[in-house]
């Protein structure tokens, strides 16, 4: 049974919190006392076991889904015990896959995102879902903390460029352009949650680097790795009422890897990648200029 934190002053049972909740139920579930498949009992039973409040068991049911402990969250029937992912599923593309895991990780109570791409076109589209969760009231993250390096447009980089003449400047113009729009769309949106006071902290910064992506990255919550591979493709594009044949990279629809060193950790060389990634992704950082791609 739960065992309720007393109070040293007036020897009174505190309520439980949502850490002490999930705590319980994520100890019960590892030692198979709750197996896959099982149902917990529902969030009024919840709130009289623990002697706590209808918020604090629904943002502990929302830890253990981000936890991928459990299914079904929503409102209606109780959750159930999820099973146990070994984490071998097929890769998706990535339009596909950070939009379910950057939803997944806004349950936590301070989100923290850092991405290495070339724009931020497939993040600002992952992140939709979140933010009409948040102004909904589903979801209520305290802060949101993200990191953005892309490359110098105003560098002579290696892609995108003109097929036949790769130091024609069009295509790295049309490349600042893009950057710019999907950048302030970003930074407008996450602000906007602060501004209504959705959200206590937003902090959103953006540098750049002379080096051109030929992959993407993103890291969630400092425990969650999505690693794709740029694909160079010929295509036609327009820019300022001109068609162009350019090599370009392919963003959305390129394939997404996923790493986690949480519990559905598959093994130690896991572990190691999203840790040793991350140390990556500070080293450049820390030399990345500030962009000023939002001014």
């Amino acid at each position: 049974m739960y065992g309720h934190r007393v109070s040293k002053d007036q020897g009174a049972v505190e309520p439980a919190t949502k850490d002490d909740i999930a705590a319980h139920l994520r100890d019960r579930i590892r030692d198979g006392e709750l197996g896959p498949g099982d149902r917990l009992p529902t969030q009024q039973k919840l709130v009289r076991q623990f002697r706590s409040n209808r918020n604090a068991v629904r943002e502990a049911l929302n830890v253990l889904k981000a936890e991928g402990l459990l299914a079904h969250t929503g409102r209606g029937a109780p959750p159930v015990v999820a099973e146990q992912s070994t984490h071998t599923e097929a890769p998706r593309p990535a339009g596909v896959e950070l939009a379910e895991r950057v939803l997944a990780a806004f349950h936590a109570e301070h989100v923290t995102i850092d991405t290495y791409s070339l724009t931020t076109e497939t993040l600002n589209t992952a992140l939709a879902a979140a933010r009409l969760a948040i102004e909904a009231g589903d979801l209520n993250p305290q802060s949101i903390t993200v990191r953005v390096i892309m490359p110098d447009p105003h560098a002579e980089l290696a892609l995108p460029c003109l097929v036949g003449d790769p130091t024609d400047p069009r295509p790295r113009e049309r490349l600042r352009e893009l950057m710019q729009t999907y950048a302030q769309v970003l930074v407008m949106d996450l602000r906007k949650l602060q501004e209504l006071e959705l959200v206590s902290d937003v902090s959103v910064q953006i540098r750049w680097m002379r080096m051109t992506p030929t992959m993407k990255y993103y890291r969630l919550n400092n425990s969650e790795v999505l690693h794709g591979l740029y694909k160079v493709i010929p295509r036609t594009v327009t820019h300022r009422h001109e068609d162009m044949e350019i090599y370009d990279v392919l963003g959305v629809e390129a394939w997404l890897f996923r790493y986690s060193s949480g519990s559905d950790s598959r093994d130690d060389q896991e572990t190691a990648f999203v840790d040793t990634t991350a140390e990556w992704f500070d080293s450049l950082w820390a030399v990345a200029e500030p962009s000023d791609l939002t001014r």
